[in-house]
């Protein structure tokens, strides 16, 4: 089936609806969406792409176009995201990347579920305890937004495999909890020449980067990690509570969006944000400079 007729089966589907303003528009649902990704052996997102197309909106993203508009939307849904991480901001940041359309989520992640994560973690809960993270990631994003496709990887991320679980993928979000995987994530999407989202927690506080390619951030953020032996940050010492990881997800996946849908407002590439739940504060760090 060629995009022409694929984007008339979807104006057979369509229905004509009304939005909360009192404006009238074209609506094709959720279960007509699948019908026609069976029918035709299509992921359904590339017949929401369609239905874009032919303005016609996926009532699953109602909600999401007057922010993003048909276009920005069109190009979440043509976009592939790599997350590195599914435990506190990762879960959190996969759960909202599913929700906005993201057409596909690339996880890797080599953890179970321990006690430990419950106080945090979205996909953590008592009959999960001892489950794969990136694995029940995949089975959430499932029954949230099956239209879009998931690539799973039950390993930890290192330099030697993240290269190719990464090539094709527009944007990479840095979930990690400790210092030298960061750094090597960092190196790996210098090389493949994409951004990548970075976030961390400890405590009330948050922060938050988007680091561009050709400007690699980290070591001006920690230091040499390399020479000074350092592998955790003061996460390990403060730790989380629920709702920081939360917090600081949806800015990551706020950053993760704004990037895609080509959308005004993405973090300069030389600045970071430290976002404080305690004092109730936030502000911007001047972390550009010269780069070594």
């Amino acid at each position: 089936m060629d995009k022409n007729q694929l984007r008339e089966a979807v104006l057979q589907k369509a229905a004509e609806k009304v939005n909360p303003a009192g404006e009238k528009y074209l609506s094709i649902s959720v279960a007509a969406v699948g019908e026609l990704a069976c029918l035709h052996d299509l992921a359904g997102r590339w017949v929401e792409i369609a239905a874009l197309e032919s303005e016609v909106i996926p009532e699953r993203y109602q909600r999401s176009i007057g922010s993003l508009g048909l276009e920005g939307q069109k190009k979440l849904l043509a976009s592939s995201i790599g997350v590195v991480g599914a435990g506190g901001l990762g879960g959190f940041a996969l759960e909202l990347l599913g929700r906005m359309g993201v057409g596909k989520l690339v996880i890797i992640d080599g953890d179970n579920f321990s006690e430990s994560n419950l106080n945090r973690q979205l996909l953590a809960t008592e009959s999960t305890i001892g489950q794969s993270k990136a694995f029940e990631a995949a089975r959430r994003i499932s029954e949230i937004n099956s239209s879009l496709e998931v690539e799973v990887h039950h390993c930890r991320g290192e330099r030697s495999n993240m290269s190719s679980i990464f090539s094709s993928c527009h944007l990479v979000l840095d979930c990690l909890d400790n210092l030298p995987s960061r750094f090597e994530l960092e190196e790996v999407c210098g090389q493949l020449g994409l951004a990548m989202v970075h976030g961390a927690i400890a405590g009330f506080i948050g922060q938050l980067a988007v680091i561009r390619s050709e400007r690699p951030l980290l070591s001006l953020i920690y230091g040499n990690v390399r020479e000074s032996g350092a592998s955790q940050g003061v996460e390990v010492k403060l730790g989380n509570p629920a709702f920081t990881p939360a917090m600081l997800a949806a800015y990551q996946a706020g950053e993760a969006v704004k990037l895609l849908a080509g959308l005004e407002g993405v973090l300069p590439a030389d600045k970071m944000m430290v976002i404080d739940m305690q004092s109730g504060s936030s502000y911007l760090v001047e972390v550009g400079g010269q780069n070594n």
